[in-house]
């Protein structure tokens, strides 16, 4: 039995100090290669509704060229809001493929959360116009402000922001997030937001379409988050027919994101743009969509980011773990 064994623990306050934007983008980036070009697995997810009321999933896979292994177990319990408390929640362990024991046990929410934000910045790199000036969010939550972080970031042209929150209210701590880098704006009417917008993302936790199919104009471009489950959705019937589709990973699109409404819709994976496996020439009247359902590859890169820059900068919690 080895005796000098080692288990890394970060907390969400560890891991939030090494998310800085530009490397957890430059991971993605990498964990998109990776799937393109065949280097990195995505095992089957796994992803179930309790009867507590909450869901549950698994993601995970692995880049054996480079000893990279782990899962991120999370899901979504909706009940946590009436404790004060966040319904995401997910936990990340890397693994020693050459053992299988555990190396870091993390903890997952912020990863996931600006690991989709970084993803979404991708997919508005490749599909947006570049002279964009109006983006509309639905949603105000955590996911929200993230994507439209990212946003910000890679679309310096954006003057206005509208916002469609669940009960058409404004949300003051979401204005105030935003407030003195772009206009805020409440938006009462979806459809009038959607018609009125050059890039639209939907942060939802997919209950059902959020506007009408009409209201998308020649020329918008959408990042799609909220569907990651069978049965959820954000966008209405008969859009997906007169799109240009992207997605993170065909088939778990097709399973649980936007295409499982219309499977046959052609699609581009993300990851061969980037690689130049596949070209997307966008005309001025193209709609796009990117449909974002969350790869392992993700979640893996990012914690592995985390996890070099924790066994140099001090931070976590080291236990023994004889083996």
């Amino acid at each position: 039995m080895s005796s000098d064994s080692r288990l890394l623990m970060l907390n969400a306050d560890a891991v939030a100090a090494y998310l800085q934007p530009d490397d957890v983008l430059a991971a993605v980036h990498e964990a998109f290669v990776l799937h393109s070009e065949d280097k990195g697995r995505v095992f089957p997810v796994i992803r179930e509704q309790l009867s507590t009321g909450g869901v549950f999933g698994i993601k995970a896979g692995d880049v054996q060229s480079e000893g990279l292994l782990g899962f991120k177990a999370a899901g979504f319990w909706p009940s946590n809001r009436a404790r004060g408390s966040e319904p995401h929640q997910a936990t990340i362990m890397l693994v020693d493929p050459a053992t299988g024991r555990p190396v870091c046990i993390i903890d997952g929410n912020a990863i996931t959360t600006t690991r989709t934000g970084a993803a979404g910045a991708l997919g508005l790199q490749q599909l947006a116009r570049r002279d964009s000036t109006r983006l509309c969010v639905f949603g105000t939550g955590v996911q929200a402000r993230a994507q439209v972080g990212h946003a910000l970031r890679v679309l310096p042209h954006i003057q206005y922001l509208r916002y469609v929150s669940v009960d058409r209210k404004r949300d003051e701590d979401f204005e105030n997030h935003f407030a003195g880098r772009v206009q805020v704006e409440c938006a009462i009417d979806a459809d009038a937001a959607v018609a009125r917008s050059d890039v639209i993302i939907t942060a939802t936790p997919g209950g059902g379409p959020l506007f009408n199919a009409e209201a998308v104009q020649p020329g918008t471009h959408l990042n799609c988050v909220g569907a990651d489950t069978k049965g959820k959705r954000e966008l209405p019937e008969g859009l997906l027919a007169r799109v240009r589709l992207v997605v993170d990973d065909r088939v778990q699109s097709r399973q649980i994101g936007e295409s499982q409404w219309a499977p046959e819709t052609p699609c581009v994976e993300i990851g061969d743009l980037l690689t130049g496996k596949a070209t997307l020439e966008r005309a001025q009247d193209d709609i796009t969509v990117f449909d974002l359902t969350g790869l392992a590859l993700q979640d893996l890169t990012v914690a592995r980011l985390v996890h070099d820059k924790a066994r140099t900068g001090g931070k976590g919690i080291e236990i023994h773990w004889p083996w």
